[in-house]
């Protein structure tokens, strides 16, 4: 059985009846998980597990866990320092800035594939133009040069984890002052100055196999009229055959403020498959969620189903608790201290 097109979050800390409903439907497949599905290691490891056996079949987990301000699990989990760190060091010591960006993401997915948690949707490859809270000290850098190699280093590290990387937010939230949780942004640049910055990271990654995309919910109005995420100028044209790409697009929340341009939860679904999304979020708002399943022609393409199936998980023997692990945490903590310096200045 393929993977569904649609991916969904859960009520808590257990698995109900309704949230059973929903992740055995042909069209779920996948959860994102949340601050509020976490109580501790080993109630995450029974949640896990009870998914897998409730879904059988091929089922992507997910959640967000760049670091910094965005990370769902703590308690049994280390803290992972905002990108912005990582920038911040690269500007003192190059070398050692890019050898901490490999570690950290490689830390970040082992700690979660350790739970067979198969992707945290990371890292942010938008740019830092101070204008943006929502993004901030997400962003490694303002430099489209520096995020390139530091974000690079990173996704290494996750693949060397068993873990595919999602670049966020195609193409590139940083230049609006607007959070599109809350109203739908609108950059007013044009295409030429979009491309010699923000699209830099995304042209580079892809062409060294990033695996997966989320576009942001952000119209381009000199570009294009549709939000990046329902616009298939931004999602055919210029990422897939401009830049090449041939990896999974995954849409951001379809139940954020800067969706509802697309019109009703079925109709935003429609609206990201038919600009070229793979797969689409439907989160916090479980009416919606049942409303896009039960709107969802199947089967899929069989390009989209190979496409999805990569995002798995790969089984990679990782030590945590050794060496390289009690190193890493290390050099996580050295950049919490940072964040937390920071803070307080």
């Amino acid at each position: 059985m393929t993977i569904g097109p649609v991916m969904l979050d859960l009520v808590g800390t257990t698995l109900l009846d309704e949230d059973i409903e929903r992740l055995v439907h042909p069209a779920s497949g996948g959860i994102i998980l949340f601050s509020r599905n976490f109580e501790s290691p080993e109630q995450l490891h029974r949640l896990i597990a009870r998914v897998r056996k409730v879904a059988g079949r091929e089922y992507i987990i997910a959640v967000d866990h760049e670091g910094g301000r965005v990370q769902r699990f703590r308690n049994g989990f280390t803290r992972i320092p905002p990108m912005a760190w990582l920038g911040d060091l690269y500007q003192k010591e190059k070398t050692k800035a890019l050898e901490y960006a490999h570690e950290l993401g490689w830390l970040m997915a082992a700690e979660l594939r350790d739970y067979d948690i198969d992707i945290s949707f990371a890292p942010v490859l938008d740019l830092d133009f101070g204008l943006c809270d929502v993004i901030g000290d997400r962003a490694f850098q303002s430099d489209p040069l520096i995020v390139t190699k530091l974000a690079g280093a990173f996704i290494a590290g996750m693949h060397e984890a068993g873990m595919s990387a999602t670049g966020k937010h195609f193409p590139g939230h940083g230049a609006v002052s607007e959070d599109s949780h809350l109203e739908l942004p609108v950059d007013t640049r044009l295409f030429v100055e979009i491309g010699m910055a923000d699209l830099i990271p995304f042209e580079r990654l892809i062409r060294k196999g990033l695996d997966a995309v989320m576009p942001a919910h952000v119209i381009y109005e000199r570009c294009d009229p549709n939000p990046a995420g329902f616009s298939s100028y931004w999602l055919q044209q210029v990422l897939r055959k401009q830049l090449g790409f041939d990896g999974v697009i995954f849409s951001d929340d379809l139940t954020m403020e800067g969706a509802a341009f697309a019109g009703t939860y079925p109709e935003r679904a429609s609206a990201a498959f038919a600009a070229g999304c793979d797969m689409v979020l439907v989160c916090n708002n479980q009416q919606a969620a049942e409303q896009v399943l039960e709107s969802i022609k199947l089967p899929l393409d069989e390009p989209v189903s190979e496409r999805l199936e990569k995002m798995l998980g790969a089984h990679v023997e990782v030590e945590l608790m050794g060496r390289r692990w009690m190193n890493a945490v290390e050099i996580a903590a050295e950049g919490v201290n940072w964040a937390q310096e920071r803070t307080c200045e």
